[in-house]
């Protein structure tokens, strides 16, 4: 709920300041939490861990564009896919390095007791709920592969 409330800030202020690709960003996430809210048998209210998940999706999907207009000579448009990117990356919590990760996930395993490959499932149901936010699935599964391994 503050996370919603900042983003709303940031609308006005983002029009004050005639920023047009913070409000283009900023108004993006409040259109992806309106479209979560009204979405059929969706949630009322969303948790800041609900909209960071939007947020990080949202950043994904300008970080793609951006190499695709790259691929296809369009530097004026991925640069600005780019710079909403960096907008959208400022409400998302710090991002774990991957010493961090591993140590966690250790953690994790020990806690679960896996021994090998077989438990990776189980691992990685509980570890991306822990780390939600703090790294990518990509990196969590990847190490999760090689200490079970």
């Amino acid at each position: 709920m503050e996370l919603e409330k900042k983003i709303q800030e940031d609308i006005k202020s983002a029009m004050k300041e005639k920023n047009n690709v913070k409000l283009n960003a900023v108004r993006s996430i409040k259109s992806a939490i309106l479209l979560a809210k009204t979405a059929e048998g969706g949630p009322k209210e969303l948790e800041d861990s609900d909209i960071i998940k939007l947020i990080e999706k949202l950043s994904k999907q300008r970080k793609e564009a951006a190499e695709q207009y790259i691929a296809a000579g369009r530097k004026e448009l991925a640069d600005n896919e780019l710079a909403e990117a960096v907008i959208l990356d400022a409400y998302l919590p710090k991002k774990l390095d991957e010493a961090e990760v591993e140590e966690r996930l250790k953690a994790i395993i020990a806690q679960l007791g896996a021994s090998g490959p077989q438990d990776m499932g189980k691992v990685m149901g509980t570890a991306t709920k822990a780390l939600a936010g703090l790294s990518d699935g990509k990196t969590i599964s990847s190490i999760v592969r090689r200490l079970l391994s």
